[in-house]
């Protein structure tokens, strides 16, 4: 299906779009939030080497991107071949990192060399996947459209595609952060089974939503031959180079927190049995708030309501600095207004670069850069582990007054000066961008 400037696209064909954000989000989870947990508290690998493993695969993914995002222009956004080839390659890496071997496990250095070598491929997939649905996404609008009423259309049918996809990629993530918190708290002998029909369960939804994306859903617009843009090109757009430097500090704040919740649910708040409840909170406060966020951005724009949804989360994670032990109920309370500031994260940075870049010909080479200081941020991140270490934490011991107060520093307090950077530059760049 083909959308101009004077048809707006039908909401089924969005739905069909955004479905794909399902399987995406739940890859995304577990290799960001669960799986230096999952390593580290269940396999036993030393908490500084896996951060250092976690940095070099994160530093692997960043470096690729742009050059995935140079391919995904050169073969099309809506290339069948590479779109079914990167999601084969996600659900086998998606089970690698949940089931490694008998002969890895046996061994810290194989185990380590596996865990390297499956993030690595899974990254990579992901990339290859996630890039070429963001410049899909992005090739909905019509660059012809010239007068208010046409680009009004067009901006809307990017916030219905953006909201789409997040809203699926919420129910990706709230699937994600239940199912393996509940299986990991299951003995041994039957974590594997589940641990295997989830794997499953994850090829059946990547299968679904990928002929969902080729058979029924809104057709990117028709592109004109491709040549390779330079990356000076791309760093030639001033607003595009403003609005990467609000995305690093936002994506950082984020990141580091997300590496650490876990950690932080074990010995901070000394409450593993609600790990579920606490991530699964986070993630549906996320998805009841994004329709609101897209709403509010129709009405006052996406600028300020990212503004509104950063200072939500900075006053939220200055709150769980302030939480220890027992303090659950609180904590609950933190991951549901940090939930509802998730949904302006998520929808509105990818509609505002959309919105900055006119050069819809080569939007996969900006996401490939857009990916690249998202990816660069989550290895920062890894490194918060190493850190830790540094500073004495160890995981699963509860009296270690230093190290748990290492531990709240870094999830809490350092993640709201990044964020209050964001916001500073956000203001700027929004004065800028209406002048």
């Amino acid at each position: 299906m083909k959308s101009n400037a004077k048809t707006k696209v039908k909401t089924s064909a969005l739905i069909f779009y955004g479905l794909l954000g399902l399987p995406l989000a739940m890859a995304a989870l577990p290799v960001y939030v669960q799986i230096p947990n999952y390593y580290t508290a269940q396999l036993g690998l030393p908490l500084a080497t896996t951060g250092l493993v976690l940095f070099f695969a994160r530093m692997f993914d960043t470096v690729q991107d742009p050059f995935i995002g140079q391919l995904v222009d050169k073969f099309g956004s809506s290339n069948r071949s590479w779109i079914v080839i990167s999601a084969a390659l996600l659900c086998l890496t998606f089970a690698g990192l949940w089931l490694p071997p008998a002969f890895a496990r046996d061994s810290t250095t194989l185990l380590l060399i596996w865990l390297g070598v499956m993030l690595s491929l899974a990254y990579t997939a992901h990339s290859m996947l996630n890039i070429a649905y963001l410049a899909w996404g992005s090739s909905l609008e019509n660059p012809s459209a010239t007068n208010d009423s046409q680009q009004d259309t067009a901006y809307h049918q990017l916030l219905g595609a953006s909201a789409w996809r997040e809203a699926f990629g919420m129910i990706g993530v709230i699937l994600a952060s239940i199912i393996p918190s509940w299986i990991i708290l299951q003995d041994k002998s039957s974590a594997t089974t589940q641990l295997s029909q989830y794997a499953i369960g994850f090829t059946v939804l990547v299968v679904i939503a990928i002929c969902a994306l080729l058979i029924g859903a809104a057709r990117p617009l028709c592109r004109s031959v491709h040549a390779v843009i330079a990356l000076s090109t791309l760093l030639k757009n001033a607003q595009f180079v403003a609005l990467l430097r609000i995305y690093f500090f936002n994506s950082l704040s984020v990141a580091i927190p997300a590496s650490l919740i876990l950690f932080f649910i074990n010995d901070r708040i000394q409450a593993p049995e609600k790990t579920a409840l606490f991530l699964s909170s986070y993630f549906i406060a996320g998805a009841c708030g994004l329709p609101l966020w897209v709403k509010l951005a129709k009405r006052i724009g996406a600028q300020l309501s990212w503004q509104l949804g950063m200072l939500i989360a900075v006053l939220s994670f200055v709150s769980a600095s302030l939480l220890g032990a027992g303090d659950g109920y609180v904590f609950l309370l933190v991951c549901i207004a940090s939930g509802l500031a998730l949904g302006a994260d998520l929808a509105l940075p990818p509609v505002l670069l959309t919105v900055v870049v006119n050069d819809k010909q080569n939007m996969g080479a900006y996401f490939g850069l857009w990916s690249l200081i998202g990816k660069f941020t989550l290895a920062l991140a890894g490194l918060s582990l190493s850190l830790l270490a540094l500073l004495n934490y160890q995981p699963n011991q509860v009296n270690q007054t230093n190290g748990l107060l290492a531990l709240t520093f870094t999830y809490a307090v350092l993640p709201c000066a990044f964020k209050l950077i964001a916001l500073f530059l956000l203001r700027h760049f929004s004065k800028s961008i209406s002048s």
